[in-house]
């Protein structure tokens, strides 16, 4: 795939002292010098999200203190729904000018599907230093393929995502009943690619290339040699 953003992959947010030492390597200043936009578009595709919870991210309530909520310079939110009809000339500056995208959970393909609607997606090559903290489905949305259970947009044509990176994520490991790692392992069986479960405490960071796994948690990885851990 070429250059792109710098990744940092969660299930959960920045949860821990590991992760945010991760995060502040990325951005290569303190959080509280550094700008950022939300992306709460994933939210509108699935159906245990809506208003109350994108106001909460936007809000940097409680609830999102590991993402909105770490303390950044400024906030600001880009929903990709309306940059197709406002044109790039008015939006690009905004991305260029983030030090951080800040990009939360619901469904990976609808946000996959407004990514490319709107450009984002092709643009991220171009954002070399640029940091891409996702959640959930914020990460998933880089991956090849999210595997058909976690698919919850009615209008989704499959569970392609971008592929950015080339491998797949199974999130909330042990988070939720559906969840567990026996369930990782019948997802993993059909996704085809190598791939790697992590807990609410996990983060997958991918810069030039290179994959590295930070965890005070719970992961495992399926048709993958582990790449190093700290």
């Amino acid at each position: 795939p070429g250059g792109t953003v710098k990744l940092l992959l969660t299930s959960g947010g920045v949860t821990n002292p590991s992760i945010h030492a991760a995060l502040v390597q990325l951005l290569g200043r303190p959080i509280a010098e550094c700008h950022a936009l939300c992306v709460p578009t994933a939210q509108w595709g699935h159906p245990m999200c809506g208003p109350t919870s994108v106001r909460g991210l936007v809000a940097a309530e409680p609830g999102w203190q590991h993402l909105s909520g770490l303390g950044w310079a400024s906030l600001g939110v880009l929903e990709l729904t309306a940059l197709p009809t406002i044109g790039a000339e008015r939006w690009v500056p905004w991305v260029r000018e983030a030090d951080v995208l800040l990009v939360d959970g619901g469904d990976a393909t609808y946000l996959c599907h407004w990514m490319r609607m709107s450009g984002l997606a092709d643009l991220l090559p171009s954002l070399p230093e640029t940091v891409w903290v996702g959640v959930s489905a914020g990460s998933m949305v880089m991956t090849p393929r999210i595997g058909t259970s976690f698919v919850e947009w009615a209008s989704a044509p499959d569970d392609r995502t971008l592929g950015v990176v080339d491998f797949s994520i199974f999130p909330h490991l042990d988070a939720f009943p559906q969840n567990t790692l026996a369930d990782a392992e019948r997802w993993a069986a059909d996704i085809g690619v190598p791939a790697y479960a992590i807990d609410e405490q996990t983060a997958i960071s991918v810069v030039d290339g290179s994959v590295e796994v930070i965890s005070e948690g719970h992961w495992t990885t399926f048709g993958t040699q582990p790449p190093g851990t700290s």
